[in-house]
């Protein structure tokens, strides 16, 4: 029971961030100017119309962004193709998965010097910031070293990635829970059943493992696998498979991150889940 779909014909979620909402929307007093703010924004899944209206008015009130690969550079480059001009330098940390190019720490040093340069940074990080985006480890070290630091959330990928393959992670009668983690070791405390949503960002690396485990509880090796892969991107494809057998067909597939994981019943609502999936779910459902 699997299922394999390049990227999905529905567009993407959001409306359009085009159009400038002024270089003055964020004004602070001219202490706070000297001394330089930072401003961690979540640039959300790497779509310009999933940026948040008050992320793209600190976009466009800033000196310079520190920007991340993922997500943050598909909305910049998503703003540009739309025609809203951002006047900022754009310093490119570059993280890959699995590889940083810049350390954080170097990162937090960088944050620091800026702002004590009098500039107004934006630190711009894929998804949202406090989810999975070490964004907490560099608000301290912006507190810490005695630097205004504010926060403007961002649509996380654990969310809006599946929702784009008409996946929800709670739905009324098939389930009520869910929980976000990374594909790595805290795998092994989740417990559950199928009813219990479980999302794995960062999961490719470790997918076997993941998929191992999780079929050894209550959810059992049959309970619906997605990978939806490059969501929002020009690479976006949906795999839907179980336990027992995602692993193989990412295998067979190529796939590669960035990609979210969704496990549990409500994968078999997607319209991309075969109908060996489906069936069931629906005739349970209609009892």
């Amino acid at each position: 029971m699997s299922a394999e779909h390049e990227r999905p014909d529905a567009a993407p979620a959001g409306a359009s961030a085009g159009g400038s909402a002024g270089a003055n929307a964020r004004a602070g007093d001219g202490a706070a100017r000297a001394r330089g703010l930072v401003t961690l924004v979540g640039a959300g899944p790497g779509d310009a119309g999933l940026l948040t209206l008050r992320g793209l008015r600190v976009l466009e009130a800033a000196d310079v962004i520190v920007a991340d690969r993922l997500g943050a550079r598909g909305v910049l480059d998503g703003l540009a193709a739309e025609g809203v001009e951002l006047a900022a330098e754009v310093v490119d940390v570059g993280k890959l998965p699995g590889h940083h190019a810049v350390p954080q720490d170097a990162i937090n040093a960088l944050l620091v010097s800026l702002a004590r340069d009098g500039r107004r940074v934006v630190r711009l990080k894929g998804g949202d910031p406090y989810v999975f985006g070490r964004g907490l480890e560099e608000v301290f070290a912006c507190r810490e070293a005695g630097i205004d630091v504010e926060v403007v959330p961002g649509v996380s990928s654990a969310g809006s990635v599946p929702a784009i393959a008409g996946i929800p992670l709670t739905h009324r009668g098939i389930a009520t829970a869910f929980t976000v983690a990374t594909g790595h070791d805290q795998i092994r405390s989740l417990g559950g059943g199928r009813d219990h949503t479980v999302v794995l960002l960062m999961g490719i690396g470790t997918l076997a493992n993941a998929a191992i485990t999780l079929a050894r509880g209550e959810r059992g090796g049959e309970c619906p696998v997605a990978i939806v892969e490059d969501g929002y991107g020009p690479g976006q494809r949906v795999t839907i498979g179980t336990l027992d057998t995602i692993a193989v067909q990412a295998a067979r597939r190529g796939i590669r991150s960035p990609a979210v994981v969704v496990v549990g019943d409500v994968v078999a609502l997607s319209p991309y889940a075969p109908e060996a999936l489906a069936a069931p779910l629906r005739k349970a459902t209609a009892q």
